[in-house]
């Protein structure tokens, strides 16, 4: 069969639609485990697709949207709850530990990259390795978790934003969804919705400038993380490493031993997600067989850096027993403002 013959007929018409849903049993049965060959996914799936796409990026390009893919809200809501809950002060070692399992991931997709730079990532992967019925599991899976994550991403802006204005809740710019059952949270973020847009426009018009503006912004977000280093090592308790600010917790750099550090390994590895997405851009990078492995994991291996250094120092500045939190921006002023007095403040997670 066909099948890409098949792909386009199936929506040449509204009657040729309706005729493919009846047929999908027979579909399902024949193609299920239908494997591609990389020439088919490499030359037809271009041909489809239609004009070929400039190879504008390089290396630095590719490791600037691996570095702003990465680095995140994530970075912001793993460290406290892992700190505290599961690996202790040896969330650092749980940083590294979540690397490594990340760049040995990265090896893995930088390979299929190189052998086949094309933008199907994950999705191509999987058609010519496990068939087609595997790659659209993966395929319909990606597609959620990048509307889910981008949404909540987008979700949170509307509550920073209004906590920069002043406004004590972000409710405040949010309209209830009318239909709904009787005492349903659903809200209407209209602003979160427009920056999605906005964004999606903005990166519709070109990759290459959509990579510039990420660059710019990816900046701005790593000159805060080396603040909050800085002040944790120049302000922070190095014994808070060791001590917990409760004498009944255990103490020690490993409070909870090496099953602490895998738990909060596991948890922390949330924050890394986003270096798969790059390989997507191998249709658009120049010399892809060099600048994709660079790009991939150099950012991979700089935000592991990043992370080890910056829960450190959070580390620093209060005992892990201390942490009540989810989140950095309001507990770091706090405790930056306590670490000279050096008093086991808790963080109050926002």
């Amino acid at each position: 069969m066909d099948v890409m013959k098949d792909q386009c007929s199936s929506f040449s018409s509204l009657g040729a639609y309706g005729r493919a849903v009846r047929d999908i049993p027979q579909r399902l049965q024949t193609r299920m485990w239908a494997v591609w060959t990389p020439n088919e996914e490499l030359d037809r799936i271009k041909e489809r697709s239609g004009g070929e796409m400039q190879r504008k990026l390089g290396w630095c390009d590719v490791m600037a949207l691996g570095v702003g893919g990465m680095v995140g809200a994530g970075i912001l809501v793993t460290t406290g709850s892992a700190a505290r809950l599961y690996a202790g002060p040896s969330v650092i070692v749980a940083y590294v530990v979540a690397g490594f399992s990340a760049l040995l991931s990265a090896f893995c997709y930088t390979e299929f990259a190189v052998d086949m730079p094309i933008a199907g990532g994950a999705f191509s992967y999987l058609q010519i390795t496990f068939g087609e019925f595997a790659a659209f599991l993966t395929g319909a899976n990606l597609m959620m978790e990048y509307v889910i994550s981008n949404a909540a991403v987008a979700r949170s802006f509307t509550c920073y934003l209004a906590a920069a204005f002043g406004v004590v809740s972000a409710d405040e710019w949010r309209f209830k969804a009318n239909g709904v059952s009787e005492g349903s949270s659903v809200q209407l973020d209209f602003l979160a919705l427009a920056i999605l847009i906005i964004l999606t426009i903005f990166l519709c018009y070109s990759t290459k400038d959509s990579s510039i503006f990420n660059m710019v912004v990816t900046l701005v977000h790593l000159a805060f993380i080396v603040f909050i280093i800085i002040a944790g090592f120049a302000k922070g308790n190095i014994s808070n490493l060791s001590q917990p600010g409760l004498p009944a917790d255990p103490g020690g750099f490993f409070p909870y031993g090496a099953k602490g550090v895998f738990n909060g390994a596991a948890i922390v590895y949330f924050s890394y997600i986003g270096y798969d997405a790059v390989t997507t851009l191998a249709e658009e990078v120049k010399d892809p067989e060099r600048n994709l492995p660079v790009g991939v994991l150099g950012s991979v291996i700089i935000v592991t850096i990043l992370y080890c250094l910056m829960a450190a120092a959070i580390c620093m500045l209060v005992p892990y027993d201390m942490v009540r939190a989810l989140s950095l921006s309001v507990s770091l002023c706090l405790s930056l403002a306590r670490a000279r007095e050096r008093t086991h403040m808790p963080l109050l997670w926002v």
